[in-house]
């Protein structure tokens, strides 16, 4: 044996010597087994859940053809538009009696009226002027408005009856509702009578004394080629010649308001109907969700609330200006819903939805993401309806419609 081969067979022969880097080497080693662990258990997890994800996105249909809408940012909350509680001080009527009123009239003589004055603008109402709230007291008729279980009802001296109805029940759930009916827009004609608008029936003429009900233009009726799947509101002239009504969709029904908002379908349409010849002609169409009619004091234009594009439009029905159309408001603070005539000449729009600025609004933000809409809808539609519901209202609550007794200028009735 040489002296290689010696130390060869010595340095195998030695002992391991043990050191204090042993379990710092050990702790990094386990160290780099613990985060492969972590990172293949989040691509697992990941994996599962984009799966799925592309599964729904890929295979399952899709209830709405969302559009890409481009609405400018909203204007700031701030000055007339300022959030208030003044609605939450107004007096309830008839709580939990009335199921869902829209529209809302008075007929009557006024023998009594007492009032204060509540300052400032009344939040969610897109009218800078004082406001008188007040107690009252009406000859014969006093208020008038449908509701969500298909009835038109009647409210003198306090008592609720129901005087008509359209559809028939049985009512309560949204599947019920095309046979229900749902009357929305309601006014008072020349000669006391009520014009209603139902969603799902059409434009009909009530006693209201009797409960009489006339069709006047059945949804079943096809206008220039298109039905009419949710007749909304109307407006009449003094005479009760004309009436301007709105079909907020050729697609989509009442009950699927929800869709006609987040999908952004532009098949609204304004129509006249004539109570003399029986005709009914087309005024505008390509509207986004048309929904409250108002005629001007004048009656030489129509104001058409377009709710999914927060604005108004107005269309001229008498004049050099007859058959044009131009925007009356753009850009509002929220949701247009109903409109009225104030006592100032000027008009009173109900917001079904807010803005906020500054503030997050979910239907801003999706306006031009119509590839979120779908995905989110191919999934739960509950889901879909609860987070957009969050954004379903006014300042202090949804409120649809007002009216005004005439003897006294400024008082206002609403039903929210």
């Amino acid at each position: 044996m040489n002296e290689a081969e010696g130390l060869r067979q010595r340095r195998s022969c030695r002992p391991q010597v043990i050191t204090e880097d042993s379990p710092v080497q050990e702790a990094k080693d386990g160290s780099t087994y613990s985060s492969k662990v972590f990172r293949v258990t989040f691509l697992t997890l990941a994996a599962s859940l984009t799966v799925p994800l592309l599964g729904v996105t890929v295979l399952l249909d899709c209830p709405i053809d969302p559009q890409s809408i481009s609405l400018k940012e909203p204007p700031l909350l701030t000055g007339v538009l300022e959030p208030n509680i003044k609605l939450r001080k107004a007096e309830r009527l008839w709580e939990n009696q009335l199921v869902g009123p829209e529209s809302i009239v008075n007929i009557g003589e006024l023998i009594q009226y007492e009032h204060w004055q509540v300052s400032s603008s009344l939040c969610g109402l897109y009218q800078n002027e004082k406001v008188y709230l007040g107690i009252l007291s009406l000859k014969s008729d006093v208020l008038f408005t449908g509701t969500a279980d298909g009835k038109i009802i009647k409210i003198e001296d306090g008592e609720i009856q129901t005087i008509a109805r359209i559809g028939h029940g049985p009512c309560g759930t949204r599947e019920d509702e095309p046979a229900c009916g749902r009357p929305l827009g309601i006014r008072v004609g020349p000669n006391n009578t009520l014009f209603v608008a139902d969603a799902y029936y059409g434009l009909y003429e009530v006693n209201p004394g009797t409960g009489e009900t006339k069709m006047l233009v059945s949804t079943k009726t096809l206008i220039e080629g298109q039905k009419l799947s949710f007749v909304n509101d109307l407006t009449v002239t003094r005479d009760g010649r004309k009436i301007y009504f709105t079909d907020s969709s050729s697609k989509w029904q009442r009950r699927d308001y929800l869709f006609l908002i987040m999908e952004g379908t532009d098949d609204g349409r304004l129509l006249e109907y004539d109570t003399v010849t029986k005709e009914v002609k087309v005024l505008m169409v390509g509207l986004r969700f048309p929904n409250g009619v108002q005629l001007s004091p004048a009656e030489d234009f129509v104001l058409v609330q377009e709710t999914t594009m927060a604005r108004i439009r107005r269309y001229y029905v008498s004049g050099l200006m007859k058959g044009g159309a131009d925007m009356f408001v753009e850009n509002m603070p929220g949701l247009p819903d109903n409109i009225r005539l104030s006592s100032s000449g000027g008009y009173w729009v109900a917001m079904s939805a807010v803005r906020p600025n500054p503030g997050f609004s979910l239907l801003d933000f999706l306006s031009e993401k119509p590839w979120i809409k779908r995905m989110l809808f191919k999934k739960e539609k509950e889901t879909i309806s609860a987070l957009a519901m969050q954004q379903h209202r006014i300042y202090t609550g949804i409120c649809e419609d007002f009216t005004f007794v005439p003897e006294v200028p400024k008082l206002l009735i609403a039903s929210c």
